[in-house]
């Protein structure tokens, strides 16, 4: 499928799919978009709300993409060890890398180039305090058991692959976290917000980033 590079709406850029219709981030804003989501509704939520204390944050990424949500987390607090995994089963190429252009746009190209020069399966340290694992897998093939904080579910949209945001995806995605774990993704849409109560999560509806109105966070069970 014909991939290009598009930039959006904040300045930042993303990867269009022409034949779907479909981008890696917002058209809106990819970096806002990442940042919205991901990071204050999931990161800064479960520091602040959830566990407060913690002296290790493990996240788990389904969509590693083009790094970008890693890269904002590994700028978020140097002094807190995180644990990073992120899920690919189709890489970018170097080029693409190359014209995304985050490191420099966030002066933390170094830190970018680390990620992407990274070797897969295998856990690399970025920095001193952030730990990155990238793994070349489907969603269907993961598999772990209580072991994650934070889920970051960052797929291409049901309205493409539909597949990605199954019943079965998400009972595995609340396998995987630790109690009072969270999942945040950027998607509202119904049956993927039935589908995550159907799997077992506690699920709130909040106000989107720009340009849509929604998305989903899901917590599990509370202990």
């Amino acid at each position: 499928m014909k991939r290009e590079i598009m930039t959006t709406s904040d300045g930042s850029k993303t990867i269009h799919i022409a034949d779907l219709n479909e981008q890696y981030h917002s058209k809106h804003g990819a970096l806002q978009e990442a940042r919205h989501v991901f990071i204050k509704t999931g990161l800064d939520y479960y520091l602040k709300e959830i566990n407060p204390s913690i002296t290790r944050l493990r996240i788990l990424e389904y969509g590693f993409g083009t790094g970008l949500n890693a890269l904002l987390t590994s700028l978020y607090e140097e002094s807190l060890p995180i644990e990073y995994t992120g899920t690919e089963a189709f890489p970018i190429t170097r080029e693409e890398v190359e014209a995304m252009d985050y490191g420099a746009m966030l002066d933390a190209d170094d830190i970018y180039q680390k990620m992407h020069d990274a070797p897969w399966e295998t856990k690399t340290s970025i920095t001193d305090s952030f730990q990155l694992t990238k793994n070349q897998l489907k969603f269907e093939d993961l598999e772990y058991e209580s072991v994650f904080d934070l889920i970051y579910f960052d797929a291409f949209g049901p309205r493409t692959q539909p597949e990605l945001w199954t019943l079965d995806i998400f009972e595995s995605a609340y396998k995987a976290l630790d109690t009072n774990g969270v999942l945040v993704t950027y998607c509202a849409a119904g049956q993927v917000r039935r589908n995550l109560i159907a799997a077992g999560f506690t699920v709130e509806r909040l106000p989107g980033p720009p340009g849509k109105r929604e998305m989903l966070r899901g917590r599990k069970g509370i202990a």
